[in-house]
């Protein structure tokens, strides 16, 4: 007959195993679902630096240095080059327009001063001695013809009365033939002597203008050379203060050298190199400011030179109130050149973060200030001060602003 098998229950040993994979699976599912993964960092707090977000007017601007110099400055250049022979005054004095500088010699520009004056008086004294030879010519040549117009009004009378003779046959015909013939050659003498007259007191005339002409000239070149010589005295071009003068006395010139300049002292303007990268952003009428003695000051572009030397250009910017007091020449200023107007904006101070993160995230500082956490963020333009924030901060949040270089893929950063 058959007979019932009975159903067996489970082993203890059994239960306890299964009971054993199963908390083991609900850890590893609360693992995987709740627990935190992200990678931590203890850091303290003495060793970062912490800034926070706010609302405010982003200025896009540069930070330059600018040179104190003289509203205007006049190069002393040397015309003719030449020795110093004496100095009148010093490097650092105040000189006014019309003063002697220095003193040049030239020993050659004296002979060739010299020679154009000795060539002056002897174009003068040919010119004396052509006038005097031609007018005594041409009065020799007056009295010939005054002598022939004596004797043509002698022949013309004996021709006339032998002409009546030989009418009432008085004289024979060869005597009024040799009458007639002496009348006509000295017509003819007398016609081409008042031409001969008159073409040398055309050429006298012509000749001495000829003459006075190259007197003339000869008397410029002299001026000229004189101004040369005169170009050996180094003159002030203008009131103002003598500086960086280069020169020593028996030392020697090239002409066209720079031997220093002279400062106006009526005012300063400030000149600026400025990165060739902003040259199209850069124009008159931009402004800046700086700090002096305690006080802030504006200054405005005034010129923009072009050119760019050394990765750089030159800008003149001119003090928008007047020169500040107790300023000097050759003082470097701290200026901030004003790049826009400015516009409302949300603002993150500068750190050292960016160069780790190129500003596509930061650390958060939580409000409780225990921990900071990592965020994706955009920033736009920036100043030395600022980035302006496009996206991923609101005022008030803080930020861990300096280097995350040693952080490495780090999440969290928990602060002590």
């Amino acid at each position: 007959m058959d007979r019932v098998i009975e159903k067996k229950k489970y082993s203890p040993k059994k239960i306890a195993t299964i009971a054993g994979a199963t908390l083991i699976l609900v850890v590893v599912l609360y693992n995987l679902l709740f627990a935190e993964h992200s990678s931590k960092l203890n850091v303290d707090t003495q060793r970062i630096t912490v800034g926070s977000v706010q609302d405010g007017v982003f200025q896009e601007f540069i930070a330059i240095d600018g040179s104190v110099d003289p509203l205007k400055t006049f190069f002393l250049d040397i015309t003719e080059g030449g020795r110093v022979e004496k100095i009148y005054t010093d490097d650092g004095r105040t000189v006014e327009k019309g003063d002697t500088i220095l003193k040049l010699s030239n020993t050659t520009l004296q002979i060739d001063f010299m020679t154009r004056e000795t060539q002056l008086f002897d174009l003068m004294n040919e010119r004396q001695n052509s006038e005097i030879t031609m007018k005594q010519d041409l009065i020799r040549k007056q009295n010939e013809l005054a002598e022939t117009e004596y004797n043509l009004a002698l022949a013309e009378r004996a021709y006339k009365r032998n002409k009546m003779l030989i009418a009432e046959k008085v004289i024979s015909q060869e005597e009024f033939e040799a009458s007639k013939d002496q009348y006509e050659y000295l017509k003819k003498r007398k016609a081409l002597g008042d031409r001969s007259v008159k073409q040398d007191a055309q050429l006298m005339n012509e000749r001495l203008k000829q003459l006075d002409e190259s007197i003339r000239r000869m008397d410029a070149n002299i001026n000229m050379a004189r101004n040369t010589l005169n170009n050996l005295y180094v003159i002030a071009p203008t009131n103002g203060q003598l500086s960086t003068l280069k020169a020593e006395v028996g030392e020697s010139k090239a002409p066209g050298e720079n031997i220093g300049q002279i400062d106006d002292l009526n005012g300063y303007k400030v000149k600026a190199a400025i990165d060739e990268h902003y040259i199209s952003r850069i124009y008159p009428g931009l402004k800046g400011s700086f700090d002096f003695n305690g006080k802030t000051y504006d200054v405005t572009v005034a010129k923009v030179f072009p050119e760019v030397q050394a990765g750089t250009f030159q800008v003149d910017m001119e003090f928008a109130s007047g020169t500040p007091e107790g300023i000097r020449r050759g003082q470097t200023l701290q200026i901030k050149l004003n790049l826009n107007d400015g516009a409302k904006a949300v603002l993150l101070p500068r750190g050292g973060f960016y160069q780790s993160t190129g500003g596509s995230w930061v650390f958060v500082v939580d409000k409780s200030g225990d921990f900071a956490t990592k965020r994706s963020i955009k920033l736009g333009r920036q100043n030395p001060q600022h980035y302006e924030v496009l996206e991923g901060l609101k005022p008030g949040e803080k930020v861990v602003l300096s280097s995350y270089d040693s952080y490495g893929d780090i999440d969290r950063l928990e602060l002590k």
